[in-house]
């Protein structure tokens, strides 16, 4: 597939949908530069994300994610693999729609559970109750999503290679 000139792939969706894993595959199959939101903001402060969220709480990583996906998103010929509730404030909602192609990774909670179960990075599941959790941010999250993105790929029992094929298919007819 040809480089896409001027055109940035945003990638959204729950924690454990892919996207870091699609994103960086995507970004070498398009000849684009790829970025992580949550590498980039702890690359950025120096500390992990969970650090963040224990000394600012999560209003503060909101900040400073928003600040983070805003000016990643003002560059060119990027795939940007961004945090599962970095959707959520209607400033970067605004700044996705308007600076690139939003895909959407969906991943049924079946799956979410099972790819996140030894998961530790991840502040909101740093909890006894992980599957309550993932079940209410799914439910707080998915009408974002569907309303954001452009174009939706399940990536239940798919591999990376598979996911991105559909996203680039559905690019080259857009």
């Amino acid at each position: 597939m040809k480089k896409l000139q001027y055109q940035n792939i945003f990638l959204i969706g729950p924690m454990g949908a892919g996207k870091s894993s699609v994103g960086k595959y995507l970004a070498s199959k398009l000849d684009m530069d790829f970025y992580d939101s949550d590498e980039e903001l702890e690359k950025r402060t120096g500390v992990d994300i969970g650090w963040i969220f224990d000394l600012e709480g999560e209003q503060g990583f909101v900040k400073r994610e928003m600040d983070v996906i805003a000016e990643l998103a003002s560059l060119r010929n990027i795939v940007l693999a961004t945090g599962g509730g970095s959707v959520i404030p209607v400033e970067t909602q605004e700044v996705l729609s308007k600076s690139g192609v939003v895909i959407y990774l969906d991943v049924s909670l079946e799956y979410q559970h099972a790819r996140t179960v030894n998961e530790s990075r991840r502040p909101l599941l740093r909890v006894s109750n992980r599957e309550e959790v993932i079940e209410k941010l799914h439910q707080e999250r998915a009408p974002i999503y569907e309303s954001l993105a452009d174009y939706r790929v399940l990536t239940d029992n798919r591999s990376v290679q598979a996911v991105a094929e559909d996203v680039m298919q559905w690019l080259g007819k857009h």
